[in-house]
């Protein structure tokens, strides 16, 4: 039995790596690139706007390399007088290699919602908060901290494009690479996935799959689109997702 990893690269290549360096077969079939976002210019005037003791949110692991590569093409440093946030331990490790500046993020589950349960950002009131994220992701901390009184303001640092396959013939190559463990770490792949293979093979195959989400809110979209057989990862980071699929495949 095979895994297909539809994380986009260099991710997924890594995590397929990993999996067959432990003896799985392992499979990538990225559905999403990335380029630069559409207001990633306008990142050093926004964190001009920010005063010591703000905040700067960062999404992900694409926000922080496409921030830091604008910042280093234009000589400018990270400032060292705002508090760093990261979604989750991997985009906080990424922006310490990158930068030297360590960020908090939630020890449990990598998810905004755990991420807004840290202290400074539940008592974020007259803080301005800078997230730095790609485009179409969820607005769930800029609502929530909006509520709490805090200034959001966000850069836009890399946008998501689909990347589009012939969906009969990749029906046609993952049966015949024996898939059955599919690894999901965003709602725009589950659905672009979905989508993609045709309904005889969607139905007779791609849904009876066994389904490794990145969180709950993934796990209860995959539910409706019809999968049954789902294990929820609570992070999209490699190590963790490795442990998982070494456990349930």
């Amino acid at each position: 039995m095979s895994i297909l990893i539809t994380r986009p690269s260099p991710y997924g290549e890594k995590l397929v790596n990993k999996l067959l360096s432990i003896g799985k077969i392992a499979h990538h079939l990225p559905l999403i690139c990335f380029s630069t976002g559409r207001t990633l210019s306008f990142l050093e005037q926004r964190l001009n706007l920010l005063s010591a003791g703000d905040l700067l949110c960062i999404v992900s692991q694409n926000a922080i390399k496409y921030a830091h590569d604008q910042l280093l093409s234009m000589g400018i440093p990270w400032p060292t007088k705002l508090v760093y946030y990261s979604i989750g331990r991997a985009t906080s490790i990424k922006m310490y290699e990158l930068s030297g500046i360590t960020s908090k993020y939630p020890k449990d589950k990598e998810t905004s919602e755990n991420l807004l349960q840290l202290p400074e950002l539940i008592y974020s009131y007259g803080k301005r908060v800078l997230i730095l994220r790609g485009n179409n992701g969820r607005t769930v901390l800029d609502d929530t901290l909006q509520k709490r009184g805090a200034l959001v303001l966000s850069c836009e640092c890399y946008r998501r494009q689909s990347l589009q396959y012939n969906g009969e013939e990749q029906s046609c190559r993952l049966l015949e690479l024996n898939i059955k463990t599919v690894v999901v770490t965003s709602g725009d792949i589950l659905k672009q996935l979905y989508y993609l293979i045709p309904k005889f093979y969607r139905t007779s195959w791609l849904i009876r799959c066994r389904l490794i989400v990145a969180s709950l809110r993934l796990a209860k979209l995959a539910k409706n689109l019809g999968w049954t057989d789902i294990i929820v990862a609570y992070s999209a980071n490699n190590d963790v997702l490795t442990h998982i699929l070494i456990k349930n495949s």
